[in-house]
């Protein structure tokens, strides 16, 4: 069939019009060959623009499209969706980006960014010329989700996706879900009680029906693709049967072994077998191998003979489960940012140099002070407190974060409120800070509220902090509001530090083919469009995983992950984009060249028979294929091609190009 070509040259406002001659543009679209009609539009997106377009081609019986307009990222499948609602396969659309292209970069420059636009629609009608219809690829969906890290990310997407009929695995790598949520002691800026707010929703987890709890677990190996993933968990050994295990707490009492307790921050000690805190979700025992005695010297076994419910075993062994499942939800949570790399500071070094994190654990009433605010040099209650903001946060130094963590400066704001609320006027509270980023709602009024408390801010970034005999500390401060050079003592100096990727996100991160951006974070699929989805179809992403972000934003993200999950399990199929990778058998080698490039995992090596000879051969995995081309590039007997990107398109734009 002759093609017979809509040009729709889109004038996005003056995002484009404003540097682009969208009427000469048009006028040239419509001397091109193949061309039966040329228009612009003030917003070709719009229902007008659609409703232009899907009556144009019924009009005149267009049978292949072009909308030059902003990037296809954006719009593509807005368009797509606009042919298959006028009968045209959405497939038989091209997109040429003159936002991006030629507006934006060339603003200053109206004829070269006219001409650069001719060109593009140019090489646009050659490629549309020789575009085939397509159809999608249709896999069925496990009606089932995993959820990767228990915190409130984690808990929200589950209960979620409970609530919504679907069967959840719920993955924590520690010993009780709660993640970093658990640990603090109040919320900004509403001042809530982390505990009240988390510790119901973590029962709602363990008592849901829909929802399979495993805690103390990893996940060791994922394939398959989206509506079939296949999962395979290893739980670590308790030491203790948690179907007996009625965590009363006896063997905690009998045990000998003192260790720094990780959930306190290494404020306190907790004993070799444990509980991480009195509200833990399963609320079992663990015994750390590390530390436990027996294990490390084959004595002890105190904590066995005294369970009156026999649920010590030293002998369990690692228990191993495959599960299938039709989506995953990535919610790993961050670590803070090690404060002993900012050397000048002192943390690690001067006892009363703690951070945020610690001061969170000192306010909390099941603390390790028991919600006593004192140093910890001499257990006296402070008279001056300083807050350093952005410790290790917005760096350019080597082994810092370039990056705002976007709580510290509200965290800072809610310890400087707790401080002055018990103690009043008897303590001095100094914030040091570069920049105070109080963007939340509520956050600016909860500003003023501790500004009006009388709190100092002091505009500047400290220089090296020493400690005096009476270990207090004392730092200088340039001011630049008031242009002084400040010198500051303080009882204790607290450092807000920066946030980064949970340990062993990186791991995660291959084995689920994520990208991930320039700070370490899961990359999202787009920033405004796709926040939650990644690059692998059925996999997404929630809470600070994807980037850092309050408790607030967290709880939305994750509600959005599960209801975009939910909405895909809810359909049973799934169609994946027929953009795909075709091998031609007759010319496969079977060398594996192909395997060792694609980032998807979807080409493997198959025996097949002909003629009765067996030889190996390239398939593709239709599912998991993203239709990228590298295996293309790299087949040696040129067997691959690539659909609806065929080499034909390609060489067709380029002689385009050259007519220029």
């Amino acid at each position: 069939m002759k093609p017979r070509i809509g040009v729709y040259i889109c004038h996005c406002g003056l995002n484009i019009a404003g540097s682009v001659d969208v009427k000469l543009v048009v006028e040239y679209a419509s001397r091109l060959p193949n061309v039966v009609l040329a228009k612009d539009y003030t917003y070709v997106c719009s229902d007008p623009g659609q409703l232009m377009i899907q009556e144009d081609i019924k009009r005149e019986n267009l049978n292949k499209v072009i909308v030059a307009a902003c990037s296809p990222r954006m719009h593509e499948q807005t368009f797509q969706k606009t042919l298959s609602m006028a009968g045209l396969n959405p497939y038989l659309l091209e997109v040429a980006n003159i936002r991006e292209h030629c507006s934006w970069p060339h603003e200053k420059e109206p004829e070269n960014a006219t001409e650069k636009a001719k060109g593009l629609v140019r090489m646009a009608v050659a490629r549309a010329s020789l575009l085939e219809p397509l159809e999608p690829v249709v896999v069925p969906i496990e009606k089932a989700a995993l959820v990767i890290g228990g915190g409130i990310a984690g808990i929200t997407a589950s209960l979620k996706l409970a609530d919504s009929g679907f069967k959840v695995y719920l993955v924590e790598r520690q010993p009780s879900i709660g993640g970093r949520m658990a640990q603090l002691d109040k919320t900004f800026p509403t001042l809530d009680c982390s505990a009240c707010i988390l510790t119901p929703l973590m029962v709602d987890v363990s008592r849901h029906p829909n929802i399979v709890l495993l805690t103390y677990s990893e996940v060791e190996e994922v394939s398959g693709y989206v509506g079939n993933f296949k999962v395979k968990i290893k739980g670590k050994p308790r030491y203790v049967d948690t179907e007996k295990c009625t965590g009363c707490g006896t063997c905690i009492q009998k045990c000998p072994v003192k260790v720094p307790n990780e959930f306190d921050v290494r404020l306190s000690e907790r004993k070799a077998i444990y509980l991480p805190f009195p509200q833990a979700i399963p609320l079992k025992c663990t015994i750390d191998k590390e530390y436990c005695l027996y294990f490390q010297k084959g004595v002890c076994r105190l904590c066995e003979k005294f369970c009156e419910a026999k649920a010590v075993n030293f002998d369990q062994k690692p228990l191993e489960m495959e599960i299938e499942v039709g989506t995953i939800i990535v919610a790993t949570g961050y670590d803070p940012f090690d404060a002993s790399k900012v050397r000048e500071y002192g943390y690690g070094q001067y006892r009363n140099v703690i951070t945020g994190l610690e001061f969170e654990r000192i306010t909390n009433a099941a603390g390790p002070t028991g919600g006593k605010i004192i140093r910890s040099s001499d257990s006296n209650e402070p008279k001056k407190v300083a807050f350093i903001l952005c410790v290790g946060s917005r760096e350019e130094r080597e082994g810092g974060l370039s990056y705002c963590c976007r709580i510290g400066c509200v965290a800072a704001l809610k310890h400087a409120y707790i401080l002055k609320s018990k103690f009043g006027d008897e303590v001095d509270v100094f914030i040091c800070y570069t920049d105070l980023r109080t963007f939340g709602k509520g956050h600016e009024e909860f500003y003023r509220t501790v500004r009006d408390m009388g709190v100092k801010f002091i505009h500047g970034k400290p220089s090296e902090i020493h400690e005096l005999p009476d270990k207090s500390l004392v730092f200088d401060v340039f001011d630049t509001t008031t242009n002084l050079m400040l010198r500051v003592t303080a009882d204790i100096v607290v450092l807000i530090n920066g946030i980064e990727p949970s340990y062993g996100s990186d791991d995660l991160a291959r084995l689920l083919k994520i990208p991930k951006g320039p700070e370490g974070f899961l990359m999202e699929l787009h920033p405004k469009l796709k926040p939650i989805e990644t690059a692998m179809d059925g996999i997404f992403i929630a809470g600070v995983a994807q980037g850092p972000k309050d408790i607030t934003d967290t709880v939305a993200q994750a509600g959005a992950a599960a209801a975009a999950a939910g909405a895909l399990m809810a359909r049973g199929q799934a169609e994946t984009p027929p953009i795909l990778a075709v091998v031609d058998e007759t010319t496969c080698s079977g060398c594996g060249k192909c395997v060792s490039v694609c980032g998807y995992g979807a080409i493997r090596i198959v025996e097949k028979e002909e003629r009765g000879r067996k030889r190996k051969v390239a398939e593709v995995v239709e599912a998991l294929c993203k239709g990228c081309g590298a295996c293309g590039a790299a087949c040696l007997s040129g067997c691959i091609t690539m659909r609806h990107f065929t080499d034909a398109q390609i060489i067709a734009m380029i002689n385009a190009f050259g007519l220029g």
